[in-house]
């Protein structure tokens, strides 16, 4: 996309997005790798306090992640995602929806880019409309979630790095 094509993007699309950016000190292909297999995920994914159950995994374009993600309040959210794109270790397309035709579902491109040793992750979220972007930022607390989401992938790469676990 060139720069006249995304600088028109942001502007028709800027109200309805969430993007949330963070330097992390281990490898592009092990972070990227840390969002491609269940294994990992169960360890790190959603804000703090969250766990997550697995119910169905298949990591490739048109397939899906079926969980459930337990709050720390004892709630339960049913949670669908499906991938659209994967471009190993540079990037992935998905939507994120409660279940498979969820109207409400969002759409977001993680890109994993090169910065010296560490890797910078861009998670650029898409709603359907302005109204639902300011209910998952106000009610949800999507940008705050978002961040300790990140912070705790860059927590569990970095002990992966710590121990020798990379390959």
């Amino acid at each position: 996309m060139g720069s006249a094509e995304m600088a028109t993007a942001g502007v028709d699309t800027a109200d309805r997005e969430i993007v949330i950016t963070r330097v992390i000190s281990a490898p592009r292909e092990l972070v990227f790798e840390a969002f491609t297999e269940v294994r990992h995920l169960s360890h790190w994914w959603g804000p703090n306090g969250f766990t997550t159950t697995t119910r169905a995994f298949d990591f490739r374009v048109g397939g899906a992640w079926d969980f459930v993600m337990h709050g720390p309040d004892g709630t339960d959210y049913q949670e669908w995602i499906s991938w659209t794109e994967i471009t190993p270790p540079a990037r992935i397309a998905l939507r994120h929806g409660e279940f498979r035709a969820d109207p409400n579902a969002f759409e977001s491109v993680l890109t994993f880019a090169p910065d010296g040793a560490a890797t910078r992750i861009e998670m650029r979220t898409l709603f359907p409309t302005k109204e639902l972007r300011d209910e998952a930022a106000e009610k949800y607390h999507a940008i705050e979630g978002g961040k300790q989401t990140l912070n705790n992938l860059a927590a569990y790469v970095t002990e992966m790095v710590r121990k020798g676990a990379a390959s």
